[in-house]
């Protein structure tokens, strides 16, 4: 693949911000774009300024949501070069999603050298900051101008990067959620499993209700018997039983996590047992209170981990863990960071170093 490049004019380059970055709210200098069609294929890749661009009105993205995306990051290491974090698994769930969502797929490794140029022209935005790292945004839109046709034979194919902060405020520290029993986030058979804005646009409004009322995140349930805890917001939940993680099966309504898989990767390694099983919210709400449940996390991108201080459910509070982050919720988020930001030798072979 050719990837034409049209760099960002030096007195009008922008240097990364000091202080903080907030999340998703501040782009590098460059943006990656590509086009699809279905009679040429994909073009070659260009390279050009951050800033907006031209698209129609009548794009089927704008009136049937018929787009995808990804989140991935880049860490700095201490020895000053980039680690990038069990990329090729993103990108084969990329063209999952674009599949799923009658979308053309990208050959992977051209998808790879896309990421890779793109950060090493802007590889000055990786933030040296604790915890900061640099947002990796792929994303692929149906732009077939028509309100008729729904078959995807035109494509375009993007990239933006943005420095950011953790994803919560207050960092790697527990949060409170509240459990929906009314809306649903998604159903077996539908695009739950693929990364679709649609899946998103669907728990605003539960998410705004449960703001109001205190909490920081809505807890989703199963939609058929609204009985069986699924996920946390856009993020993966797990449960620790003593020296067992316990979390959801993947039934086709929630995202197969990269961050959830290499936990219970990694909680194997260290010698935790994992289990992943249907999980009754009255038994689950019950175990945290007798002790057999002793910690509770959401896990993702773009918080890594977070721990979980209070769930509430049908007007009753319940305090997990004294509202503490737990000893073995640390023990992986340490463990995992340590290798996304290259502190701790990567011993599965999940980072590719750029630099």
């Amino acid at each position: 693949m050719k990837i034409e490049l049209n760099k960002i004019d030096e007195a009008q380059a922008r240097s990364l911000p000091d202080g903080k970055f907030g999340f998703g709210r501040t782009f590098s200098n460059h943006m990656l774009t590509r086009q699809y069609s279905g009679e040429g294929g994909w073009e070659d890749a260009q390279i050009q300024p951050y800033g907006p661009i031209s698209m129609s009105l009548s794009m089927s993205v704008f009136h049937y949501a018929q787009e995808i995306f990804e989140g991935t990051k880049a860490y700095r290491r201490p020895d000053g070069k980039i680690n990038l974090f069990r990329i090729d698994q993103n990108i084969k769930r990329f063209n999952r999603s674009a599949k799923r969502m009658e979308l053309p797929q990208m050959d992977e490794e051209e998808h790879l050298e896309a990421i890779v140029k793109l950060i090493e022209l802007d590889h000055e935005w990786v933030p040296s900051q604790p915890d900061s790292s640099l947002y990796i945004r792929p994303t692929l839109v149906c732009s077939e101008e028509t309100i008729g046709s729904l078959n995807g034979n035109e494509a375009l194919f993007f990239i933006l990067l943005s420095p950011v902060d953790p994803y919560f405020a207050n960092g790697f520290a527990p949060i409170s959620v509240f459990v929906e029993d009314e809306y649903v986030r998604a159903v077996r058979g539908g695009v739950g499993e693929a990364k679709t804005g649609g899946n998103y646009a669907a728990s605003l409004h539960a998410t705004d209700k449960a703001i109001k009322a205190g909490y920081k995140q809505v807890v989703w349930l199963d939609a058929i018997e609204r009985r069986y805890v699924e996920e946390m917001g856009g993020m993966n939940i797990c449960f620790v039983y003593g020296n067992k993680l316990v979390t959801s099966p993947l039934t086709g309504t929630i995202l197969p996590g990269v961050t959830r898989d290499s936990l219970l990767i990694l909680a194997k390694d260290l010698g935790y047992e994992t289990e992943e099983r249907m999980i009754d919210i009255d038994e689950l709400l019950a175990d945290i209170k007798s002790g057999a449940c002793t910690e509770a996390f959401a896990c993702g991108t773009a918080a890594v981990i977070a721990p979980i201080g209070k769930m509430g459910y049908k007007g009753e509070d319940v305090i997990v863990n004294n509202n503490e982050v737990g000893s073995v919720t640390r023990h992986l988020y340490d463990e995992l960071t340590g290798i996304q930001f290259g502190r701790i030798p990567d011993r599965f072979g999940w980072t590719l170093t750029i630099g």
